[in-house]
Formats: C-alpha cells, sequence, structure tokens
C-alpha cells in the first residue's frame, strides 16, 4: 500500500498553529506569575525573635506552644565568640546569654503579642540571672532585628512596667541589638520532651513557676493583652 503524505499546511495555518501555542506559553507563565505572587506574602510573613529568659530549656518549652510559632530553637547570643560551646558561655567571660531563636508566622502572631508571652514567662526585676539560675548568661535580654522591632520591644517594656506597677527603671530585662545567633548543642534542643522527668524536676527545684504566679498573677505564663487586672 502506498502511503500519501498529509497535505502540506499553508502559511497562514502554520501562523494560526504557532500563536496558539504562544498563547498558551504565554498562559502558562502568567499562572507561574501568579502563583509566585500568591506564595511571596506566605514566605514574608515568617519573622524570628530572639530572647534570653534564663534557662532556655524553660524559654523554648514556654514559647514554642503558642499558636503561629514555627519553631523555638535554644542557643546563644549576645557576645563575640565564634561558636560557644554550653561549657564555655556557662563559666562565663565570653558576653553570650542562653537563648531562644523563635520562628513565627506573623500572620497568626505579632512581634509585640510574642513579646508579651515573653515577659509573663520572665522575672522582669531580677537582672543578675533568673530564678535559681544566677550569672550573666542567663539574665534576660529582648535581642530585637531591626529598628522596629526595636521600637516594639522598648514599647512592651514600657507596658510591662505598667502592669507590674514599676517604673521602667526598675525592669532589668535589656533591649541589645541582634549580633550572632549560635544553635545549641543539640542534647539541649527539645530537651523539655526527650528529658520530661528531669526537666519537670528541675523546673520545680529552680521555682520558675512560683516566682512567675508572684509577680504576674493570672497573666503568667500568658500572652493575654496588657492590663492592670491580675
Amino acid at each position: 500500500m502506498r502511503l500519501v503524505p498529509p497535505p502540506a499546511r499553508s502559511l497562514p495555518a502554520r501562523l494560526d498553529g504557532l500563536r496558539d501555542r504562544w498563547r498558551r506559553c504565554c498562559g502558562l507563565a502568567l499562572v507561574l506569575v501568579l502563583l509566585t505572587a500568591l506564595a511571596a506574602p506566605a514566605q514574608a510573613a515568617v519573622e524570628e525573635a530572639v530572647l534570653a529568659g534564663g534557662c532556655f530549656w524553660c524559654m523554648e518549652h514556654d514559647l514554642e506552644v503558642l499558636p503561629g510559632v514555627l519553631e523555638a530553637v535554644s542557643g546563644y547570643s549576645g557576645g563575640s565568640l565564634a561558636n560557644p560551646t554550653y561549657r564555655q558561655v556557662s563559666a562565663g567571660g565570653t558576653g553570650h546569654q542562653e537563648v531562644v531563636r523563635v520562628r513565627f508566622d506573623n500572620a497568626r502572631i505579632s512581634y509585640p503579642t510574642l513579646l508579651r508571652a515573653y515577659w509573663r514567662n520572665v522575672d522582669a526585676l531580677d537582672g543578675g540571672g533568673q530564678f535559681c539560675d544566677r550569672g550573666s548568661s542567663y539574665r534576660p535580654v529582648i535581642f530585637p532585628k531591626g529598628e522596629q522591632q526595636a521600637r516594639q520591644a522598648r514599647e512592651s517594656l514600657q507596658a510591662a512596667a505598667s502592669e507590674l506597677g514599676r517604673p521602667a527603671a526598675a525592669l532589668k530585662v535589656a533591649i541589645r541589638p541582634l549580633q550572632t545567633f549560635w544553635p545549641a548543642e543539640a542534647y539541649h534542643q527539645n530537651y523539655a520532651e526527650t528529658n520530661a522527668v528531669k526537666y519537670r524536676y528541675y523546673r520545680w527545684a529552680c521555682g520558675r513557676d512560683r516566682r512567675l504566679d508572684e509577680l504576674w498573677g493570672s497573666r503568667a505564663r500568658t500572652s493575654r493583652s496588657w492590663g492592670a487586672d491580675r
């Protein structure tokens, strides 16, 4: 049987085909641009906060449960030594504090709300450490990133002072620009879950919750709005 080749397409027909393919490609490109634009706000909504409030086991545990918090990682910040170890920081002299880096979705929890939870989990009147942990590595510090966080941190200090009925100068939480965050050793991460019995005993023996209740009343360990009622 002799195969008969298909009739050749005319030039206008070929041009129509090229135009159709061009329209399909442009349509696909537009869809990709729209998808990228929709995804961008979700990525931009993720922010970080670095906070020191005594034992990072406790701060990590208390902040990671907040709705909108994506991750809390224990580590060190505030000093000049690169890649510090727990032994170096706890021995003193490095300038670092035990901190927690909190990644959060600011569409679900704002930085000021996160700061309220932070304040209600620290002894704001103690600058020499926190609870039973003493020394510079345990002092409470807010490490803002950028001027907006710095302004909101200063506003939170004023609000905390008002809630406690104290002058702002009486509060010992420092506000210092963020430097490098160094993650702590693996065995410190998620300590409250991986060493639950030891963690609960340490927290009880250190008197953390007793002091928080004494200082903040019913607002202890919460992110409820600022107010004088306790």
